[in-house]
Parts: structure tokens; C-alpha cells; sequence
């Protein structure tokens, strides 16, 4: 494939890596300079060195659901508490080893259950990530602390559960850090290999554009839910290090504070990625080290430097540091850097295999049968009725206001039914959401063109790729990247941008380079039913002229149908099997284009025009 400049200038920065060595020498060096640690400094400061570093564990959680999956926990410090105290109780267990390992099994566990359980129940009602989850889980961390505090006869209370034991009898110096250097390794390891697979594509996704993805028929609530499971693990394994390493666990484990701490440490080392986690919690930890023992006032002193940080390196120091190696790397290594992914060709690759959902044997595609619609005192849709033969393109057209966008909310489970049914495919949808309609079949083009900005255009379409077709495990291994398909073919050669900038982020394209890569991701569902709103806005003639033929040929190729919002009258003309008037959220008129253009009650309401 042949490199193009503009490919160059701008690279996506959320996407995976097919390349798994890269992992290798950030691992080694990282080893190497903790490994060193004891033989150079000691080994009291091993000891202080090692808490930091299981501060670092949970941290490098925060950055998974916070840097990559777009979603802020407040109450990490409950999933660690809960860690350190069930590890201590196996740890303190006098019934054998086979019980204690059992038990500190639950105590790794336990945390990363109830993390999933509580992303799914938050998430499966509310979608969005904003302060409504920090909140919550802010509001379960202050349960916990109060918990632990007052339920003394387990916890301790206030003092604490001490004299917990250390792990195999392990010096809880020297020896113990080691252990602590390894399993920070293997965490560090995990997370970064986790964002290189294309599950670490899809929680990009999730951050970037989350109701596009659901649109694609993915289940964001559960890949968000995963996300903080994993996030609750690492705080299980970290919570049950510490217990060991300090021999004590008190209330402070499970505090608002502590979790203020871990966040503000992420966002100091950089949230983008597990070394910068890692980075940002032993940092400031050691800082704060040395500060107490010479100034009243090292709150104050830390908090300006997290002020500071916050405001120069909006990425943190990490994510600083990566990119001053990454233009370094351009520089003196240009053809390296350069270097980029192509596209499967029809010869290479493995086959996508179908999606997977089925036609049905009615010959109606979608229908809506008394169709209301009401938001307050507005009535949106009045009594609509509308049936979609199943093959053909059909235009729904009318003045603004008309209900047109609106309709297609109903179609896709984004606006709730006061009265009416809805049908698809030979089954009633009313009421399903948008990734349930997509996974019966239905594609859906926005009218502003709807990507994910930061990944690059050949991850854009990859996510398309896997819609209805990868599931499971499929998303751990990068086999998926390399699917190929006839449409897949189809949209490369006719637009040929997307190989030329095949490794530019989407954001980085034009309006009308957005509007052809968004109908292209959505053709390469192979819906059953093409939603496609205003796809021509923003497009010069040529261009218009362009995308609606791919438009018919695409539609035609896959044997499916659709219905087009369009207000460009030569386009709707040249698309148009079928045309559809709608105004104030009624059905007025319907027919080829020729029988709408002579209709008087059209001509009263509606005045099209050309570009």
C-alpha cells in the first residue's frame, strides 16, 4: 500500500498494536531498575519502595477504566481494603494451607466480582460515564469505611486486624519486595498487552463514542463492566500484598482519602497508560516521603505539584515522557516510525465470517403502526404509519421539523413509545435499544457524521468488521484485525482514501471524508435495513454524486434495503425507488417520486431544492 503524507503528519493514538515485542524492552528496563533497588539503596527502602509500588497496582486499574475505557471510579480504595482485609483473615486462618490459599484465592477474587457487579447494574441502567458512577462509587467507598470502622468484632474497628502473618514466611523486607517487583511486572504486562488486543480497541471506542458502539450492536455496558472488573483485581492482588507486607490492615485501606490519593497519582504519572500509573504513585509517593520529614506544610507542597503537573502535562509525566520518545523515535528512526498496517486485500487475510443474524420471510422490512410520540406538551410523531418493503431505496422526506430524525430514533429504541407498535424483520422491536435493533439487523448513519475521532481510520472500520460477527475471546487475539470481506474491498476501492490514511485518526478527516468512512462502517455491518440520515450534508456535487452511486450499488449488493432522510431533491430523485412525506409526525404522502412531485398536498407543504 502506498504510504501517503497526510497519513503521516497525524497518527491515532487509542488504537492497538499487532506488535507484542514492543512490549518486551519498557518490561526489561523496567525490571532491571527495581530489581537493582535493594543492592543500591537498601533495604528499609525496598520496604517503603514496595507499598508504593501495590499503589502503583491499583492505580494501573484507574488508568484501564479511566484512561482507556473514558470512566472515573472514586472508590478504588474499597476494592483494596476489601482485598487486604480478606487476605489477612486467610492469612491469619490456622486450618492449613490448602484452606489459606482458598481463601486468599476469594480475597484476589472477591474484589473483581463485586466491581463487575456493581458496572453492571450501574451501567446496564445509565450508559453514559460521567459523575453519576464516580459518584456512586464514591458514595460505596464511604459505606466501606464505615463498615470497617464499626464493625469492630471483624474488622478490628478502629486499630485495625494485625499481626497478620507475611507470605511463605518471607522476609518482609528484601525478600517479600521481590515478590512484590514480580507481580507489578506481570500486572504491568497485563494491562499493557489488554490495550493492544482489540478489546483494548473496543474500550477505546467505548470512551470515544460510546453510543456509536452500541449502534454497532456491542453490549457498552458490559465492556465497561469487564473494564472495572479487572480494575477490581488488580486492587484484590495489590490489597493482598499489602496485607502481607505491612502485617496490619486498619480502616484507612477502605477511605475517601486513600482514593483521592490513587486518582490524583494517576493523574500525576498519566492515565494513559500502566507505566504512567506506576510512575505517578511511586513518584509522589516518595515525595511525600521525604517532604514529611523536613516540612510542616508537604500537604500543601505536594498538592501544588499536582496542580502544576496537572496544568503543563494535561497527560501527565508519562504521557509527556511517551510523547517526547515518540517524536525522538520519528526522528531518528522516520521509516520505522512510519511504518503502517495495511488493509487485508481479497488474497490476504481470513474471511470475516456472517453476521449473525438472519432474514426473515416477510416481504416487509419495517413497519410502524400507530406510531406516538411525546415529549411534555410536544407531540413528536402522531399516529405514524410506515412500511419499508424489503428491498429498494426509499427516501423519507419534509419540511424541518417533520419528525424525520425522530422516526428513526423510534426505529432505533433512542426515543420510548407513548402508543404504537413497531415491527422488524418479522418481530416486534418495540421498546429494544439501539444495540438490540443492531444486532437484529439494523445499520444507522447519523446526520453528523459519527466515528471515533482518535482511532485511526483502519481501526474505525475494523470495529465495523466485528460487529454481529466476533464474540468472546475472538477480541483477546488480533486474528480479527486481519477479517477481510467483499464490502470491505468494495469500500477501499471506492474510496480510496482509507488506505492512503489508513493509520490517521478519523478526527483528522474532512467532513466529507467522515461522512463517506461513517457509511462505509455502517455497510460493512451488512444490515438488513439501512438508516441513513441526511448522508450527503457537507459534500461538494462530485462528492454527492460519488457516494450515492456506492450508496444504490452497496444496497444493492447485500440484497437489503433503505430508507434515506434527504432534503437535496436531484439526490432523492436519483436515489429514490420509493418517497415518503412526512409532516407534523403524520404520514402525508407516499410514492415514486414522480407521483410525489405532482401531489398538491406535497407542493403545499414542502419546496425542494438542488445543491
Amino acid at each position: 500500500m502506498a504510504s501517503s503524507p497526510a497519513a503521516n503528519t497525524r497518527r491515532s493514538r487509542s488504537g492497538g498494536s499487532r506488535r507484542p515485542g514492543h512490549l518486551v524492552p519498557g518490561l526489561i528496563a523496567l525490571g532491571v531498575v527495581l530489581l537493582v533497588v535493594p543492592q543500591v539503596f537498601g533495604d528499609f527502602f525496598a520496604y517503603e519502595l514496595g507499598l508504593y509500588l501495590l499503589y502503583g497496582i491499583v492505580a494501573q486499574g484507574i488508568a484501564l477504566t479511566w484512561g482507556r475505557a473514558g470512566f472515573l471510579s472514586l472508590g478504588q480504595a474499597l476494592f483494596f481494603g476489601l482485598g487486604a482485609y480478606l487476605a489477612a483473615f486467610a492469612l491469619k486462618d490456622p486450618d492449613g494451607y490448602v484452606v489459606r490459599a482458598l481463601l486468599l484465592l476469594v480475597a484476589v477474587l472477591a474484589p473483581a466480582v463485586l466491581a463487575y457487579v456493581v458496572g453492571v447494574l450501574v451501567f446496564s441502567r445509565r450508559h453514559e460515564s460521567g459523575a453519576y458512577f464516580s459518584l456512586i462509587t464514591l458514595a460505596l467507598v464511604m459505606f466501606g469505611y464505615q463498615l470497617s470502622n464499626q464493625w469492630s468484632a471483624v474488622t478490628g474497628g478502629f486499630n485495625g486486624l494485625g499481626g497478620v502473618p507475611v507470605l511463605f514466611g518471607l522476609d518482609r523486607y528484601a525478600q517479600h519486595y521481590y515478590l512484590i517487583v514480580a507481580v507489578c511486572l506481570v500486572s504491568t504486562a497485563f494491562i499493557s498487552w489488554l490495550a493492544r488486543t482489540p478489546l483494548g480497541t473496543l474500550w477505546a471506542a467505548v470512551a470515544q463514542n460510546e453510543n456509536r458502539l452500541q449502534f454497532f450492536g456491542f453490549a457498552t455496558h458490559k465492556l465497561k463492566a469487564l473494564a472495572f472488573a479487572i480494575s477490581g483485581l488488580l486492587c484484590g492482588v495489590a490489597g493482598a500484598l499489602f496485607a502481607s507486607h505491612q502485617g496490619i490492615v486498619t480502616p484507612q485501606e477502605t477511605s475517601v482519602i486513600l482514593s483521592a490519593e490513587l486518582v490524583i497519582w494517576t493523574a500525576v504519572g498519566g492515565r494513559s497508560s500502566p507505566y504512567g500509573a506506576l510512575l505517578g504513585a511511586v513518584g509522589i509517593g516518595l515525595l511525600s516521603t521525604g517532604l514529611r520529614e523536613h516540612f510542616v506544610y508537604w500537604q500543601a507542597m505536594v498538592a501544588i505539584v499536582f496542580i502544576v503537573v496537572v496544568l503543563r502535562f494535561p497527560q501527565g509525566v508519562g504521557g509527556a515522557l511517551s510523547g517526547l520518545v515518540l517524536r525522538t523515535w520519528r526522528i531518528l528512526a522516520p521509516t520505522a516510525a512510519a511504518r503502517r498496517e495495511a488493509f487485508p486485500s481479497q488474497g490476504d487475510g481470513t474471511p470475516a465470517p456472517p453476521v449473525s443474524f438472519r432474514r426473515g420471510a416477510a416481504d416487509v422490512a419495517l413497519a410502524m403502526s400507530g406510531v406516538h410520540v411525546q415529549q411534555g406538551s410536544v407531540r413528536i410523531l402522531d399516529g405514524l404509519d410506515l412500511t419499508v418493503a424489503r428491498q429498494g431505496l426509499h427516501c423519507l422526506i419534509g419540511p424541518n421539523g417533520a419528525g424525520k430524525t425522530s422516526t428513526f430514533n423510534v426505529m432505533t429504541g433512542r426515543l420510548p413509545l407513548a402508543l404504537g407498535t413497531v415491527h422488524f424483520n418479522g418481530r416486534n422491536v418495540s421498546g429494544l435499544s439501539a444495540a438490540a435493533m443492531a444486532r437484529l439487523g439494523l445499520g444507522r448513519k447519523f446526520q453528523i457524521p459519527s466515528v471515533f475521532p482518535e482511532l485511526s481510520v483502519r481501526d474505525n472500520l475494523c470495529i465495523a468488521l466485528w460487529a454481529n460477527r466476533a464474540h468472546g475471546l475472538a477480541f483477546l487475539g488480533n486474528s480479527v484485525r486481519d477479517w477481510r470481506s467483499p464490502v470491505l474491498g468494495a469500500m477501499c476501492q471506492a474510496f480510496p482514501f482509507f488506505e492512503e490514511m489508513a493509520n490517521a485518526p478519523a478526527g483528522s478527516l474532512s467532513q466529507g471524508q467522515r461522512q463517506m468512512l461513517e457509511f462505509a462502517m455502517t455497510a460493512l455491518t451488512e444490515p438488513l435495513l439501512f438508516l441513513l440520515d441526511e448522508p450527503c450534508a457537507g459534500l461538494s456535487v462530485d462528492e454527492t454524486h460519488h457516494l450515492s452511486r456506492v450508496m444504490v450499488d452497496t444496497v444493492r449488493r447485500l440484497e437489503a434495503c433503505a430508507l434515506v432522510v434527504e432534503h437535496d431533491m436531484s439526490a432523492v430523485e436519483a436515489l429514490a425507488d420509493y418517497v415518503y412525506v412526512l409532516h407534523h409526525g403524520r404520514l402525508l404522502a407516499e410514492g415514486t417520486y414522480a407521483e410525489i412531485r405532482e401531489d398538491d398536498r406535497v407542493r403545499a407543504v414542502y419546496a425542494g431544492g438542488g445543491k
